[in-house]
């Protein structure tokens, strides 16, 4: 009889002890609100969440909203607007903004310095400072492509190219590589000949078939929501065909997707990277850490991708030691 008592007093006490741990797991699980600048099939916003995810998927409760500024830029603002909403009624332990969209429109009038609620950045491609960053509620990580090491790469595979130009949509993310390309240029093995920033697909061409003339290789950038005659917003995939056609020569990207739609070569960075380490830092702060003690910080990692379809149909043969720790992928039909 006594043994009985006490192996249910056992029972009892483990089943309190889980029902216990079950409870504090739950306490656990923070609310935090991801605002994304573009939509949500935009490869580089799937790979944000997809970083988010691999840090928060276990200890949160994450709402992901949407201001589509690729697509709609007018529209955006207003969204923005909705998405304070969607802020006060969720009310969040801590915020992750990606992009700049999401800064410019969303964390500076409504969040900055205004709510006592973090705030972690990611993929921001201006300097800070523009943003009024670090603030007293944000903190985050930037992005800044591998323009150097991507250049050092083509050179390994194209070694007569000794010049380059850079295009990218006229929009925020744009503007930021190309103030990146003017600052780091000076240090580049080959030599920038022209930047230009444009707004239509007509506009691309046009900039590309001028730019081959005195260019040995291109960098295409960051031309999602470029636009097409009838008014429509264009996948870069789609960009991406016409205007590598129009150049014929070497064109450099900056993410592993890029490469997929037919550019030869980069050293890519990744979203993944982005989301991982904003989510890590939110994680710190949100169990306790001062977002003064989180400093910002910048991207490191970089992975050599090459087209193989491209390579070949450029006649380019590199030497099998290049192709050690390269990534080979072919163009996406």
């Amino acid at each position: 009889m006594h043994t009985s008592i006490r192996c249910l007093t056992v029972v009892i006490f483990l089943l309190l002890c889980v029902f216990a741990g079950g409870r504090a797991d739950a306490a656990e699980r923070h609310r935090v609100l991801v605002v994304m600048s573009y939509h949500q099939e935009m490869p580089w916003e799937s790979d944000i969440r997809q970083g988010i995810e691999t840090e928060l998927g276990a200890s949160a409760e994450i709402r992901y909203v949407c201001l589509n500024a690729k697509n709609d830029p007018a529209g955006a603002p207003q969204r923005a607007g909705e998405v304070w909403r969607v802020f006060q009624e969720f009310r969040p332990e801590g915020v992750i903004a990606a992009d700049d969209d999401a800064q410019s429109l969303f964390v500076v009038p409504y969040l900055k310095d205004r709510v006592s609620v973090p705030v972690v950045f990611c993929g921001v491609n201006a300097e800070p400072i523009q943003y009024g960053y670090p603030a007293s509620n944000v903190t985050g990580i930037v992005e800044r492509a591998h323009f150097r090491e991507s250049i050092a790469f083509l050179q390994q595979l194209a070694p007569g190219a000794r010049s380059f130009a850079f295009l990218s949509n006229d929009n925020p993310t744009g503007r930021g590589y190309a103030d990146q390309i003017r600052l780091e240029s000076g240090s580049y093995p080959i030599q920038s000949h022209t930047v230009r920033l444009v707004k239509t697909i007509d506009e691309a061409d046009t900039a590309v078939r001028d730019m081959k003339k005195n260019n040995d290789a291109l960098f295409l950038i960051a031309m999602e929501g470029l636009t097409a005659r009838d008014g429509r917003p264009l996948a870069e995939k789609e960009s991406f065909r016409v205007l590598t056609r129009a150049f014929g020569k070497p064109v450099i990207g900056m993410n592993e997707f890029n490469i997929r739609f037919g550019l030869l070569c980069a050293v890519v960075k990744t979203g993944r990277e982005q989301g991982q380490t904003a989510a890590r830092m939110l994680l710190k702060i949100v169990r306790g850490t001062p977002v003064s003690a989180v400093p910002i910080v910048r991207n490191q990692q970089g992975k050599r991708v090459l087209n193989v379809t491209v390579m070949r149909a450029m006649g380019i043969r590199p030497r099998p030691v290049l192709l050690v720790g390269t990534e080979l992928v072919q163009t996406e039909e």
